[in-house]
């Protein structure tokens, strides 16, 4: 292979892995709810309204996200284990138990900011 040719490989793989997406950079932002499954969800586990877990249309099951409620600052990490939320404009579903950590049971949807920590 030409040099010219092992360069053009090589700026190639390079950008390729600049637009590659990584876990730290995902943030989303938008309307969350909270829901009290006591079925099984989409990952085939039982859900537990108890547990720091939720639902997201797109991310891998097992991925663990940062969710910051913009209203009062408060945050917790979810492990999504679920698909949804399936309402137009909200971009997860977490438990009642985080829902109350974050402080908006009584509300039902607040505004959240997702940032993605891991995906296992």
């Amino acid at each position: 292979m030409s040099l010219l040719s092992r360069l053009f490989v090589v700026s190639v793989l390079v950008a390729a892995s600049a637009l590659a997406p990584n876990a730290s950079a995902f943030a989303e932002t938008g309307r969350a709810s909270w829901y009290a499954l006591t079925s099984k969800t989409a990952s085939g586990e039982m859900c537990d309204p108890t547990a720091m877990t939720a639902a997201h249309r797109t991310l891998p099951f097992g991925t663990r996200v940062k969710v910051e409620n913009l209203k009062n600052g408060r945050s917790v990490v979810v492990r999504i284990n679920d698909r949804g939320p399936f309402i137009r404009g909200r971009i997860i579903d977490v438990t009642k138990a985080a829902a109350a950590r974050l402080g908006f049971v009584r509300k039902g949807v607040t505004d959240v900011r997702l940032t993605v920590l891991s995906k296992d």
